[in-house]
């Protein structure tokens, strides 16, 4: 939602945060239905998306916007059932809704949708109880375009009555039981161009009816006992993940002239030499073989437009690093975490791959060296991975302590580009992580480290353009918490594991800066926009006053005193739960003002028994 808010002007955007700032704001727009119904469909959405990221939105609530809204995302809501269906089922201009992991909609709750004849797209991902029964209400549904209904109760029965909707371009079916009929049954669908059975029963005999969707660009035959790819003239993207890949000898060499994306994480090779001869290599720009047992990278030398490739857990080592410089200067993203290549590899490959973006090294052999070799031939580096690695921070042995040990990460500041950075590891220091508060366009920063204390925390609250920042396992205080005083563009503040923290630190860090998502083992109760909390099932206006009228045993005396929505009561009711709690012995353990305590002296005190004063 934010990118789309960032489109429109400064005002735009005050107006609809103003609009959603309680439920006392909405009822008191609500009012004013014709206006609502002359909204643009993009700023209509907006507003929408809006409301229910605040835990805003309520069914009679969506009354309002059936003549504006086009798109409508209630992904993972549990509260979503047939009242909110009902009201959906009335929408003029609806062309798109979401309700994948909806858990409570089932076949009764989609019959309201059969009217909407502008639908096009229609998400049911995961929504277990519908079954075949849903399906029979969706054929009413004509103008289906796309529609998602992988891992739901849909059968086999329930799959072949999916022939009836003639115009539908993309149709995912991941995890159901699709068979070689059911195949055959759907090529009715002729301006199919995305089929997705992955986890089906499909074998090589019914893949070969797939060649009977002449459209088809993407393919996904994941976690099935097809061996063979089909041969699909227009097909640009093929996965087959955990698949068994055989010899494909009797594959034209032209068939895949038109193929830009393969995904074979996990599948297995019946020969090396072989695994890759149904490809037109020059063409991929995509490759995914992670987690394979390939020991033969020779393949790469001929893959000169390859943009993205995933090597990670796989035999690649130093010896391999020569067949990926062959790539050249089209290599955007690099993945060769949990490998055996080191900074020898790192300096090798850096001279090669000039425009590289996104680099990943997690759970490698590479050290400090690296980032030297990095910062200064890799210049357009946007993300950059070195977790769990043998990089410790100082460009020498010695100890941190000594004069003559320099910060290695200093040298990240040569890289104009970089935004994002994961540093997780055990025995990173405040010390060695010191260099990072210079780093002015950083917007994804994660740290996990059991050495870092709030100094760490305190010098990265300076970062200008910082969104997104992690913090976890380290040992943070309640102290140092209340004097975080972060930039308004944080967003997401990660400090799972940070097992000093106590639940009224957590509460106070949320209500100075609600506008923050804080993970945190005790953040789940104490944040004011969590995502967890259940939408209200009717009008916050309505639920309050039933709730003042068995008080009161009275109705209320005048209508003009809007009474405060039952949503935001809640809310501060959970607050003032967590400010009353007792205070922990944890919470004890604090520094005094002006003072950061190091790790060394906090667990000297646990030790010895005492607490600071």
């Amino acid at each position: 939602m934010e990118m789309e808010m960032e489109k429109e002007s400064s005002l735009v955007r005050l107006c609809i945060e103003e609009a959603c700032k309680s439920g006392d704001a909405v009822e008191r727009w609500r009012l004013q239905r014709r206006s609502l119904e002359r909204l643009p469909p993009h700023l209509a959405d907006a507003l929408l998306r809006h409301l229910l990221r605040r835990r805003l939105l309520f069914p009679s609530l969506l009354e309002v916007f059936k003549h504006s809204v086009e798109k409508i995302d209630l992904r993972g809501e549990s509260s979503i059932n047939a009242e909110w269906m009902a009201y959906i089922g009335g929408f003029v201009n609806l062309y798109s809704l979401n309700l994948s992991d909806c858990q409570r909609i089932n076949n009764s709750t989609l019959w309201p949708i059969t009217g909407l004849t502008s639908l096009t797209e229609l998400n049911l991902s995961r929504c277990s109880k519908v079954t075949d029964a849903g399906i029979k209400h969706l054929q009413s549904v004509v103008n289906l375009e796309k529609l998602w209904i992988p891992q739901t109760g849909v059968t086999e029965a329930g799959i072949s009555l999916l022939a009836s909707l003639k115009n539908l371009s993309l149709l995912d079916l991941g995890g159901l039981p699709v068979t070689d009929h059911n195949l055959s049954s759907l090529q009715a669908l002729t301006k199919l161009e995305y089929l997705d059975i992955w986890g089906s029963n499909v074998t090589n005999q019914g893949a070969v009816g797939i060649l009977k969707f002449s459209n088809l660009s993407f393919l996904n035959l994941s976690w099935t006992s097809v061996t063979q790819a089909p041969n699909i003239p227009h097909l640009e993207c093929l996965q087959m993940n955990k698949c068994a890949v055989l010899s494909t000898s009797i594959t034209h060499s032209s068939a895949s002239a038109s193929l830009k994306k393969l995904v074979l994480s996990g599948a297995t090779f019946s020969a090396e030499t072989e695994a890759f001869s149904f490809t037109n290599k020059s063409s991929i720009t995509y490759l995914d073989i992670s987690k394979t047992s390939l020991q033969n990278f020779t393949f790469l030398e001929t893959m000169t437009k390859l943009e993205y490739l995933d090597l990670s857990s796989t035999a690649f080592t130093d010896d391999s690093v020569e067949f990926v410089a062959c790539v050249g200067d089209t290599l955007r993203n690099l993945n060769v975490s949990d490998t055996k290549i080191s900074s020898t590899g790192v300096e090798f490959l850096s001279g090669h791959v000039p425009r590289l973006e996104t680099l990943s090294l997690s759970k490698t052999y590479v050290d400090d060296l690296s980032i030297l070799y990095i910062s200064t031939m890799m210049p357009c580096i946007k993300a950059l991975d070195l977790s769990m690695t043998s990089i410790r921070g100082f460009s020498q042995q010695e100890s941190p302590q000594e004069e003559e040990a320099k910060p290695s990460l200093a040298a990240l500041q040569s890289l104009p580009s970089l935004k994002t950075l994961s540093l997780e590891h055990p025995y990173l220091s405040d010390i060695a992580l010191s260099p990072l508060s210079s780093l002015t366009g950083l917007t994804h920063l994660s740290l996990k480290s059991t050495s870092l204390t709030d100094a760490t925390l305190h010098r990265l609250a300076s970062l200008p353009n910082l969104a997104s920042l992690g913090v976890r396992d380290a040992v943070l205080t309640n102290h140092g918490l209340e004097k975080f005083r972060p930039q308004l563009s944080l967003r997401t503040l990660d400090l799972q594991g940070c097992w000093l923290l106590t639940k009224d630190a957590i509460a106070g860090l949320c209500k100075r800066h609600p506008h923050i998502k804080v993970r945190h083992e005790f953040a789940q109760e104490s944040s004011s926009l969590n995502q967890n909390q259940p939408l209200p099932r009717s009008s916050p206006l309505q639920s309050s006053a039933k709730i003042s009228k068995r008080k009161n045993n009275r109705m209320a005396e005048t209508s003009a005193v809007v009474p405060r929505s039952f949503l935001d009561q809640r809310v501060k009711y959970d607050r003032e739960e967590l400010v009353a709690l007792q205070n922990s012995p944890l919470s004890r353990v604090l520094p005094r003002d002006g003072e950061l305590i190091s790790v060394p002296e906090i667990l000297s005190d646990f030790v010895t028994g005492t607490v600071i004063q």
